[in-house]
């Protein structure tokens, strides 16, 4: 791994919003903001927000992989060198250890694994593709007993003319002859050297000489997609379920990002949930209520099942019904509502009224009134 000039000169955990000490789920978060927010789809004709774009997707492929990260915190520790790039004045950090007796190329060549005039042998940087979001609507029912869908969207894809290539069919790119293949060009400063993008290929390593016209030679497409989904039984709401390499198509061989679908559950006229189990209120009477009954409540998939309601019950009381719930251990939660009718006839009028007659008791006696 060896030192890119950037390095010295840009502070990539600034460029991320993100402490020098962010794990890599907090670097990747901050990066997928900033991406969507500064992606050019969402931003067309805004340069300013493509140069940032830019800038955000050279710091996470350092911070986004373990061994870049390593190396470029090693760079900063060292600090910046005194009197620019090609001098060794005024004490610094670099000074420290040269007048200790050390060499500074090999100082590098130790971190990056190089020494000064050491041969690159690395091919060109290949380059992730990017993760990508869609969201996916559901029913209820779907979301509780899961199933097997496909979801529609536009994005980057490998070229379908070319295969990713970037040749037109019956031609192929050859090895740049400027860097040999690998992409970058050293950049001699003295004691060591920084390596560059090359000029002659843009980093790739290969040289395209009869573009692919579908393409224009950047081996990617844009164009809509197919892809099916396996969604787990007693999926939430607002849950995101990542495929992993189902994502844009990744540069110089690189390996394709993610799809990251977004799962919104629509609601049930009947049933609610609560993680795994599902929840139903039941209406009953005050005389159900009051002396017990064996009432039927309906399940998700369609049947029905008896529940017995113990004299007493009062409103808002929860009885569980074991495996009718989301997925294999979710269960069906039946909560009681003692309904008071709005509208009675005469019978049930009079018969209320004699129940008031002989009730000897009041609710409020505790309240001391």
């Amino acid at each position: 791994m060896e030192p890119q000039r950037e390095w010295f000169e840009k502070n990539y955990y600034e460029i991320l919003g993100v402490s020098e000490k962010a794990t890599a789920k907090e670097i990747t978060k901050a990066y997928r903001k900033l991406a969507r927010e500064l992606h050019p789809d969402a931003n067309p004709g805004n340069a300013a927000a493509e140069d940032r774009f830019k800038e955000a997707s050279s710091a996470y492929e350092v911070l986004g992989d373990d061994e870049k990260r390593k190396a470029y915190d090693e760079v900063r520790r060292l600090g910046p060198i005194p009197g620019g790039f090609g001098g060794m004045g005024g004490g610094g950090r670099f000074n420290t250890r040269f007048d200790q007796g050390g060499d500074l190329g090999d100082v590098l060549g130790g971190m990056f694994g190089r020494g000064r005039r050491g041969r690159r042998d690395s091919q060109a940087v290949r380059q992730r593709g990017d993760d990508l979001e869609a969201d996916l609507h559901l029913d209820f029912g779907d979301a509780v007993h899961g199933l097997t869908t496909v979801i529609h969207l536009t994005s980057d894809a490998v070229c379908s003319v070319c295969t990713g290539t970037g040749a037109e069919p019956g031609s192929a790119p050859r090895r740049c002859a400027t860097c040999g293949g690998t992409g970058v060009l050293d950049d001699n400063q003295g004691l060591f050297s920084f390596s560059r993008p090359c000029t002659t290929c843009a980093g790739r390593g290969s040289v395209i000489d009869d573009p692919c016209r579908a393409c224009q030679g950047t081996g990617v497409e844009r164009r809509p997609r197919e892809i099916k989904v396996r969604i787990p039984a007693g999926v939430q709401d607002g849950q995101r379920i990542r495929l992993e390499g189902r994502g844009g198509p990744g540069r110089n061989g690189g390996p394709p990002g993610d799809l990251f679908v977004r799962v919104h559950v629509g609601a049930h006229p009947l049933f609610g949930r609560r993680g795994n189990d599902l929840t139903l209120v039941a209406p009953v009477t005050f005389a159900e209520a009051a002396l017990g009954a064996d009432i039927r409540v309906p399940t998700l998939e369609g049947g029905a099942v008896t529940i017995r309601i113990p004299a007493g019950t009062r409103s808002g009381r929860t009885f569980r019904v074991k495996g009718k719930g989301a997925g294999d251990k979710g269960d069906l939660l039946v909560v009681v509502d003692v309904v008071v009718p709005d509208e009675m006839s005469a019978e049930e009028r009079a018969a209320i009224e004699a129940l008031a007659s002989v009730t000897t008791r009041s609710p409020r006696d505790h309240l001391g009134v």
